[in-house]
């Protein structure tokens, strides 16, 4: 099995790690949380290092660590900006792109080498985009803007990369973690959230993780350049009204 950079262990990637670890895999974890990434590294028995995606060069170092082959890349670093147009600042903009996009293409530009070098059939990248990139939702703009970005990515990476490294995309919708702690920690809120979905809840990190394994591993071998909902239904289906 394989060794997988998994870039944002926390939630979704924690959940994901935890997965791919459990099928014979090797996760490498790279976070900024010195604390939490340690405690998971012990768990899994896997390497870790400490990064900011904002600070290129702690990010080049932290990938290197990984070794000089890697056979998927996982990048579950998010944010969660919900704010109205009126009270959106440039600041806030930048903020998500960085984090969610431009952090994105710095990882799979670090990781390249590592990951052209895997003797797999194929390597595989993840990427994360979000329900709100298809659906309009209000307060989103900043956050759907860079999601787009990245779902946009999804498709450019995956046509150059062929056909040695396959790029997916996963677009949730509310998921529980720590990230969406702010929306999901207020029981009504969460509850009326979750009557917005098909199958009326909240989505959990396990539930995203297994697309995000699969798609890692080599039973998705003939799939690039897709990206997939895992989100109750909310993308496509109305039960009511």
């Amino acid at each position: 099995m394989g060794k997988i950079l998994i870039i944002g262990a926390g939630g979704i990637g924690a959940a994901t790690a935890r997965q791919l670890a459990s099928s014979g895999h090797k996760p490498f974890l790279i976070g900024r949380n010195a604390m939490a990434l340690e405690l998971l590294a012990q768990e899994l028995g896997s390497g870790f290092a400490i990064a900011d995606v904002n600070d290129r060069e702690a990010l080049a170092a932290a990938i290197a660590a990984a070794g000089p082959v890697i056979d998927g890349l996982c990048y579950a670093v998010g944010t969660i900006t919900l704010k109205p147009l009126r009270n959106l600042r440039d600041e806030d903009f930048r903020l998500d792109f960085e984090v969610n996009a431009l952090g994105a293409v710095r990882s799979v530009q670090f990781a390249l080498p590592t990951l052209k070098a895997s003797t797999a059939s194929t390597a595989s990248i993840v990427l994360f985009s979000s329900v709100a990139v298809g659906q309009g939702f209000t307060a989103h703009a900043s956050i759907s803007m860079a999601k787009g970005a990245v779902e946009g990515l999804v498709h450019a990476l995956a046509a150059e990369l062929a056909p040695k490294i396959r790029v997916n995309g996963i677009a949730p919708s509310l998921t529980r973690t720590p990230l969406a702690r702010v929306l999901t920690s207020h029981e009504a809120s969460a509850n009326a959230i979750a009557g917005m979905h098909a199958l009326q809840r909240l989505g959990e990190a396990d539930d995203v993780a297994a697309l995000a394994s699969f798609l890692l591993g080599p039973q998705s071998g003939w799939m690039t350049g897709q990206v997939i909902g895992v989100d109750g239904g909310r993308s496509t289906l109305r039960t009511k009204g």
